[in-house]
């Protein structure tokens, strides 16, 4: 690996807006399977009136790989029809093809996208190789940012640092959401990138400690639930009170510690029907949570309630 930052369009990495708490939107669905515009549509404006900088559509929570690109079409112009200026839309555009991931990125783009979040192929296990060639493609057909996917228990294949080093050449790619889970990767990567690429970590549960070390932000399920409290904590962090932060954190943590991967997309939604904000409905073969589930999820939720600008 270099041990120089890359100088390559160093000064065209400034997205601004790619920072704090960004929740990765849930899809509801009715009870009979269809997408519930409606209740999107408020998901939507909670991120506005907590103040946040964007939201991603159709993803990990969204139930991408279960949408049809009339639904994932219908979802980003929507999002993008409520946001109206007021935060950024970003379209999760990934694929293991990389004839669709692009197709995708030129959708997203069509419906009013701010910037597309691709993911490292999965299933097919390509090599390092295969996967710098994969964005690379992405990249030479399409016009449209870029937030790369590190997402390595899902997809079976990691995105190595001297790829994201290689990438984050174009000034079109504009950041990095880490779900790796390595602790020590921040420190590593900042150095070497352009200055105003933005690192993001997906994990909930280790959203505190990455921002108080420099991280710029969450791609985050909780978010969906709290963004009150979500963006309270990120603001405390910046501001240099982690005190402040560390307490709403722990008011988050036993949310954050319910929402296993294996079914973070139920547990968002049943937490969601609490709030009365739409049907716990999930497509297959993902499944809603048992009562054992259900409950834990419920227990996570008390100190939740007791935050008055979370109430409802």
């Amino acid at each position: 690996m270099s041990a120089r930052p890359h100088p390559a369009h160093a000064a065209f990495h400034a997205h601004d807006w790619l920072h704090g708490i960004i929740a990765d939107l849930a899809t509801p669905f009715h009870a009979r399977g269809g997408l519930d515009l409606l209740t999107f549509a408020r998901l939507c404006e909670r991120q506005v009136c907590a103040g946040a900088s964007a939201v991603v559509v159709g993803d990990t929570i969204g139930e991408g790989d279960t949408l049809t690109e009339d639904e994932r079409m219908t979802l980003i112009r929507t999002a993008v029809g409520i946001a109206r200026g007021r935060l950024r839309v970003v379209a999760s555009a990934g694929s293991n093809c990389t004839a669709r991931a692009i197709a995708w990125t030129r959708m997203a783009q069509a419906a009013g996208a701010d910037a597309a979040m691709s993911v490292v192929p999965y299933y097919n296990k390509p090599t390092a190789d295969g996967i710098a060639a994969h964005f690379h493609a992405i990249l030479d057909a399409t016009t449209l940012p870029v937030i790369l996917h590190d997402a390595p228990t899902r997809c079976v294949r990691a995105l190595a640092d001297d790829t994201i080093i290689d990438l984050a050449a174009s000034f079109r790619v504009i950041g990095l959401r880490d779900d790796s889970g390595d602790a020590s990767r921040l420190a590593r990567l900042r150095p070497l990138l352009p200055p105003g690429f933005r690192l993001l970590t997906g994990q909930d549960a280790t959203s505190l400690p990455y921002l108080l070390s420099g991280g710029d932000g969450v791609v985050s399920a909780i978010a969906n639930v709290a963004p009150q409290l979500c963006r309270g904590m990120y603001v405390a962090a910046q501001k240099g009170c982690p005190r402040y932060a560390t307490t709403i954190s722990d008011m988050l943590m036993p949310l954050a510690e319910a929402l296993s991967p294996e079914q973070v997309s139920s547990a968002v939604k049943h937490a969601l029907s609490l709030r009365g904000l739409g049907h716990a409905a999930v497509r297959l073969p993902r499944v809603t949570l048992d009562d054992a589930g259900q409950r834990v999820v419920e227990r996570a939720m008390e100190a939740i309630w007791a935050w008055p600008d979370e109430a409802t």
